[in-house]
């Protein structure tokens, strides 16, 4: 990203806080990444702009989510049996 497409902002943070995030450089990142992962958990984002903005790869996306304990597929147990239920029909056709 070139500096003229970046803005900073100045958030205030305890010490035992920051002390929790590391050095400046490490905090920088540690709270970048977690913002863009939070606007993804709520849906702001999508996970190919999420990897973006992380710089990395879907697969690297997909293996950070992993290590972080976070669903990439996040579906209703709705959504997911109308999932199962296509798959099953697709199967039935086709197979």
């Amino acid at each position: 990203m070139s500096e003229t497409s970046m803005t900073m902002l100045h958030i205030p943070f305890s010490k035992d806080l920051a002390a929790l995030l590391g050095n400046q450089t490490q905090a920088t990142e540690k709270a970048r990444e977690l913002i863009i992962l939070g606007l993804y958990q709520e849906d702001h984002i999508s996970g190919g702009k999420a990897a973006e903005l992380l710089g990395l790869t879907r697969r690297g996306f997909v293996a950070l989510l992993v290590r972080k304990g976070l669903d990439y597929f996040r579906l209703t147990e709705d959504e997911w049996a109308e999932e199962v239920a296509t798959v099953k029909a697709w199967n039935a056709r086709y197979a």
